[in-house]
């Protein structure tokens, strides 16, 4: 991602406040990327007790939470160093000792401890404390897309390992194959980048409460749209079955032009399809098999050998997986029966990880901060709402005064006529 020097390192100094090694760490959301086009409706001043300037001229006074994730290798010894560091930093379960906290991080949710509404270096921030071994698994296995999903999105990357710069890879295409299984012959990058940018929030508890704004996936991406295409213009390149049809982007400029919507068309053959569907994530892809053999009402057995018939798994050496006879079987559903069978294993997928981390979040947030930090999702909820009321209240206004201009000269016409 394209990311102002100073911003960048700003950032970055905020690591340094923390002595536990954090081996890999992003940052994200929309203190990090703007969400929108609007006045912000609190000042940096406000929020932020000393922010850098470098973070007050990119919010542009907006007063916005900069959200983390730090990756780290031991769980219980991070947390131990940092709970001698940062003591205030935890609720109450700090009492109870690293072994605890480790203990609730690893074994409930999504494997994410969060501390919100941390003061560090002036900034007020949010981080969540992840093991290097789970983030790795759920961006290659999407076995709870809980992490997977917030880097289906653009993220200022701050400190890089190799291992997980591979597994986010394999994430990335993982997420267009499974957009392309959501979408029809022919559609538009936006379309595309919507689909994937809205996968983490299927079965995501908080859409189904008034603290999350229903625009908030089409804010993403209309504000983002150039770092979208640079996450996944060179892996769409690539693939061989989806392409860019629009002259404009053989422009070296395209990239940056907000006024560019480009069409894309995707090969609905069988085959090409079903080997998608057999190089999705493995823990993804066991959960659609497993709705596929209910709903085709494939006997354990056969099933069984079908599997095994089709496992092309080597821990030699890596082989191109191929679809069989099964896959061509999923792919050649109905489309509209399949999109609804992918959505329904996304949900399942996201649901629990997303209710867990939820009620954790009570207990590592504390009373206090989860009260706010809901009382704030709340209010850019209603913020949110009303921005979409005012907009749509301007087009029918709009529309009525078009019709109205279209009938005067009739009107005037009608008058010539008669005299």
């Amino acid at each position: 991602m394209v990311i102002n020097d100073e911003f960048k390192e700003a950032l970055r100094q905020i690591l340094w406040q923390f002595r536990a090694p954090i081996r890999y760490a992003f940052a994200y959301g929309s203190g990090v990327f703007p969400q929108t086009a609007s006045p912000p409706t609190l000042s940096s001043s406000k929020l932020h007790p000393k922010p850098s300037a470098a973070i007050s001229n990119v919010q542009g006074g907006q007063g916005k939470m900069i959200d983390f994730i730090f990756g780290v290798s031991y769980t219980q010894h991070w947390h131990s160093l940092n709970l001698q560091q940062h003591p205030d930093h935890y609720s109450a379960l700090r009492y109870a000792g690293s072994y605890a906290v480790s203990r609730i991080q690893d074994t409930w949710g999504a494997g994410v401890y969060f501390n919100p509404f941390v003061t560090a270096n002036g900034t007020l921030i949010k981080y969540g404390v992840v093991n290097l071994d789970t983030l790795c698994r759920d961006l290659s296995e999407w076995d709870t897309l809980y992490l997977a999903g917030r880097l289906h999105k653009p993220v200022k990357i701050l400190r890089d390992d190799a291992r997980v710069r591979l597994a986010n890879q394999v994430n990335l295409l993982s997420a267009v194959r499974t957009a392309l299984l959501l979408l029809p012959s022919t559609f538009t990058e936006q379309e595309l980048y919507s689909t994937i940018a809205g996968i983490s929030y299927l079965g995501d508890v908080r859409m189904s409460f008034p603290t999350e704004n229903q625009n908030k996936v089409v804010n993403i991406v209309t504000n983002q749209l150039a770092n979208f295409r640079r996450l996944y213009a060179p892996l769409i390149e690539n693939l061989p079955n989806v392409s860019f049809k629009d002259p404009r982007t053989s422009q070296p400029d395209w990239i940056q032009d907000p006024t560019t919507n480009a069409s894309m068309a995707q090969d609905m053959d069988p085959v090409k399809r079903s080997n998608m569907v057999r190089r999705l994530p493995k823990a993804f892809r066991g959960k659609l098999y497993f709705a596929y053999q209910s709903k085709f009402q494939i006997p354990q057995l056969e099933f069984k050998r079908m599997l095994e018939a089709a496992n092309d798994e080597d821990p030699v050496r890596v082989k191109r997986k191929q679809g069989g006879e099964f896959e061509r079987r999923v792919a050649g559903d109905e489309s509209e029966s399949l999109k609804s069978e992918v959505r329904k294993v996304i949900k399942m997928t996201i649901r629990w990880p997303s209710v867990s981390q939820t009620l954790k979040g009570i207990f590592t947030g504390g009373a206090i901060n989860t009260w706010r930090y809901v009382s704030e999702k709340f209010a850019k909820y209603r913020e949110g709402t009303k921005r979409t009321e005012t907009g749509e209240r301007a087009q029918r206004e709009n529309g009525k005064e078009a019709k109205i201009r279209a009938h005067i000269p009739e009107a005037k016409g009608a008058e010539k006529k008669v005299q």
